[in-house]
C-alpha cells in the first residue's frame, strides 16, 4: 500500500486560510485530473468540505508524492505554496487509513460525532469514480470508510458526543450550552430564511423544521432546487401532522421558495437566517443586514449614537474640546487636511478621540514649545530637560504616523460596556468561503455565528464516553483493512504460482501421452488427478502461510520472496493484477452510488 493524504483542516489552519483555499467544483475536477496525470500518483480522490481540503492518492514514491500533491493543492487553491505549507498535514499508509476512518466517524469534525461528513465522503467517492481517478485502492478505502462510519453511529452513542454543525450552530445562536436555553423553545414560532439549496442548506432546513420554526423561506440561484426543497419540507410537515412521521417537528411549518433577488426583502421579515452557498463573494453584506434590522431595534435599546447617512456607517459624535482653540495655540486643528483627520462639527481632540495622522514632527514641536512657554500649571513637571522633550516628540510623531492618532496620556477611565439589545436577527453562516460579512456581528440587534466562531465554541465541547469506543472501532478497522490490503497484494503472486503449477502438470501429462500412447482414458484421468492432488498438497501450506504472513505489518516482502523462489515471471503476475483491477472497477461501476 502506498496511500498518501495531504490536506489542511480546521485543526491545522485558521479559517481565513481555509476560506481562501476553498475549491470550486470546476477546480476540484481539474485538481483530480492533474493529480492522476502527475508521475507519482496512479489514483486520486478529493475530500473538500467547509472545514477541510484533503487530497488522497496512491503514489509510488513518498517524498515525490508529498511534493507533487502539495504543489497541486497550492496551484488550484490559489494560495501560495510557501503560505500554504505551514498548515498542511501528511498521512501515509496505515496512518492515512486511520485518518479517513476517523473523519468518517466524526472524530475529526469540528463538532465531534456529527454524521454529515458521511454524505460528503460519499460525494467525494462518486466524483472520483465519475472521473475514473479512483482505482481499486481508493474505491476500497472510501467504501470501507463509509461502512466504518455507519458502524460507529449504529453501534455506539457517538451521536450524543456532539451534534451536526447545523444543530450546534443553532444552539450557539440560542445562547450556547451554558445558557440553559433549549434550542426548540428558542426557535419555536420564528420565521427562518435559508439561503442555498445544497446538502448543508437542506440539512439546515430540515433541522429548522424539526425544532419548530413557523416558516421557512428558501432562496437559491437555481429556482427549481429551491422549489423542490420547499416542497419536501411541506410534505414532511403534512406527514408529521397526520402522524405518519413520529420524528416530526414540534408543529406544522410552511415553506416557500423565492429567487435570490428577494433575499434583502425576506431578510427584513426573518428572525433566523442560515446561509451556505458556493458563492465566491459575500452573499449578505453588512449594509444589507443593517437595512434589514433598521427599525426593528428601538433607538433607546441600541445604546449607540445615530448613524450618519453620508456613507451609511456608524460614527460616534465627538465631545466638544478646547484643544486647538486657546489663544496663541499654533495648531489650527479645525482646518486639518481631509484624509488626515475626521471632520466633525464639534471639532478635534488630540486626547484619543480623533485621528491626527500626517501631523509632522515640526508641528508637534511647535505645539510643545507653546505648551512649555505657558503657565506652570500646564507643565507635567519642572524636572524635564530638552532632551526628554525631544524624545517625547519623536515618540509621539512615530506613534501618530503608525497608529493614525496620538495616544491619550491621561489615566484611562473605567469603560462601562454598552449593553447590546436582544437579537432580532440571528445569522448562521456555514459557508466556506463565508457568505455573511463578518462586520455584521457589530450591528445592534444582530447575532452572527460562523465557521470561525463555531470552531472556538466547539474547542472545549465535552467529550462523551462513546468516543473511546469509536476510537477502538477505528483502530480495529484500520488493522483489518491493512491486513486485507496486504493479503490482496500477494494474491496475484499466489495465482501466478498456481497457474505455473497447472502448466507443469499439463506438460507432464502431455509427455506421458507421448510415452504411453495406448493408455486408456480412464487411467489417464486417474493419473492426471493424482498429479494435481500432489501439486495442490505441496503448494497448500506455503500459499496459506504466505497469505497469513503477508497480512502482518511488513509482510509485503513475502510476495517478492515467492516470486524469486519459484522464478515467477513478473509480467505474468502483473497481468493477473491488471485483470483483477479491471474486474474490480467493473464491479464498482455497477455499484456506484450504492455505498
Amino acid at each position: 500500500m502506498s496511500l498518501l493524504v495531504v490536506g489542511l483542516s480546521h485543526r491545522s489552519a485558521p479559517v481565513s486560510v481555509l476560506e481562501r483555499a476553498a475549491l470550486s467544483q470546476d477546480a476540484q475536477i481539474k485538481l483530480l485530473q492533474d493529480t492522476v496525470a502527475a508521475e507519482p500518483a496512479s489514483e486520486a480522490a478529493l475530500l473538500a468540505t467547509c472545514n477541510r481540503i484533503e487530497l488522497y492518492a496512491d503514489v509510488d514514491k513518498f517524498h515525490a508524492g508529498v511534493a507533487e500533491l502539495s504543489t497541486l493543492l497550492a496551484q488550484h487553491s490559489g494560495v501560495g505554496l510557501d503560505e500554504l505549507t505551514p498548515y498542511l498535514y501528511v498521512h501515509y499508509e496505515d496512518r492515512a487509513v486511520h485518518h479517513l476512518f476517523s473523519v468518517a466517524c466524526g472524530l475529526d469534525s469540528m463538532v465531534v460525532g456529527e454524521g454529515q461528513v458521511l454524505g460528503q465522503i460519499k460525494d467525494s467517492l462518486a466524483l472520483a469514480q465519475e472521473l475514473h481517478s479512483a482505482g481499486r485502492l481508493l474505491n476500497d478505502l472510501f467504501q470501507q470508510g463509509l461502512r466504518v462510519g455507519k458502524r460507529a453511529h449504529s453501534e455506539t452513542g457517538i451521536d450524543r458526543a456532539g451534534q451536526s454543525l447545523v444543530t450546534f450552530g443553532l444552539q450557539e445562536l440560542a445562547g450556547g450550552r451554558g445558557a440553559g436555553v433549549a434550542v426548540e423553545s428558542w426557535a419555536a414560532g420564528k420565521k427562518a430564511l435559508v439561503i442555498g439549496a445544497g446538502s448543508m442548506s437542506s440539512l439546515a432546513a430540515a433541522t429548522l423544521a424539526r425544532i419548530g420554526v413557523a416558516e421557512i423561506v428558501v432562496a437559491n440561484r437555481t429556482p427549481d432546487r429551491a422549489e423542490r426543497l420547499a416542497q419536501i419540507i411541506n410534505e414532511n410537515s403534512e406527514s408529521s401532522e397526520n402522524g405518519e412521521n413520529s420524528e416530526g417537528g414540534a408543529g406544522s411549518v410552511f415553506a416557500r421558495a423565492v429567487p435570490m433577488e428577494s433575499v434583502p426583502f425576506e431578510l427584513t421579515r426573518a428572525e433566523i437566517a442560515v446561509s451556505c452557498t458556493g458563492a465566491t463573494g459575500l452573499v449578505l453584506t453588512a449594509a444589507t443586514i443593517a437595512a434589514a434590522v433598521e427599525g426593528r431595534v428601538p433607538a433607546d435599546e441600541a445604546g449607540l449614537p445615530p448613524r450618519t447617512t453620508a456613507k451609511g456607517d456608524i460614527r460616534a459624535v465627538l465631545p466638544p474640546t478646547s484643544i486647538g482653540t486657546e489663544d496663541g495655540c499654533p495648531l489650527d486643528l479645525t482646518a486639518a487636511p481631509a484624509g488626515q483627520a475626521v471632520q466633525e462639527s464639534a471639532g478635534f481632540s488630540v486626547m484619543g478621540e480623533a485621528a491626527v495622522a500626517g501631523m509632522d514632527a515640526a508641528t508637534l514641536e511647535q505645539h510643545a514649545a507653546w505648551v512649555d512657554n505657558g503657565t506652570a500649571d500646564r507643565r507635567e513637571a519642572g524636572r524635564r530637560t530638552p532632551d526628554d522633550d525631544r524624545e517625547l516628540i519623536a515618540a509621539l510623531a512615530l506613534t501618530a504616523a503608525t497608529l493614525g492618532r496620538i495616544p491619550e496620556r491621561r489615566r484611562p477611565e473605567v469603560v462601562v460596556g454598552v449593553p447590546r439589545p436582544a437579537p432580532v436577527l440571528s445569522l448562521l453562516d456555514l459557508a466556506m468561503p463565508r457568505d455573511v460579512d463578518a462586520a455584521a456581528h457589530r450591528l445592534p440587534g444582530v447575532r452572527l455565528v460562523d465557521i470561525e466562531s463555531l470552531a472556538e465554541a466547539s474547542a472545549d465541547a465535552p467529550m462523551a464516553a462513546d468516543v473511546d469506543q469509536v476510537r477502538r472501532i477505528v483502530a480495529d478497522e484500520v488493522a483489518a483493512f491493512g491486513a486485507a490490503l496486504r493479503a490482496a497484494h500477494i494474491t496475484p503472486t499466489v495465482v501466478a504460482l498456481r497457474a505455473m503449477a497447472a502448466d507443469v502438470v499439463a506438460g507432464e501429462i502431455a509427455r506421458l501421452d507421448g510415452r504411453l500412447p495406448g493408455l486408456d482414458e480412464k487411467h489417464r484421468a486417474e493419473i492426471t488427478q493424482t498429479v494435481r492432488r500432489v501439486v495442490d498438497k505441496l503448494l497448500h501450506a506455503p500459499t496459506v502461510r504466505v497469505k497469513q504472513l503477508a497480512a502482518e505489518p511488513g509482510g509485503a516482502g513475502y510476495a517478492d520472496a515467492l516470486r524469486t523462489l519459484f522464478d515467477l515471471d513478473q509480467e505474468t503476475v502483473a497481468s493477473v493484477s491488471r485483470a483483477d483491477n479491471a474486474d474490480n472497477e467493473d464491479g464498482h461501476a455497477e455499484n456506484r452510488g450504492r455505498a
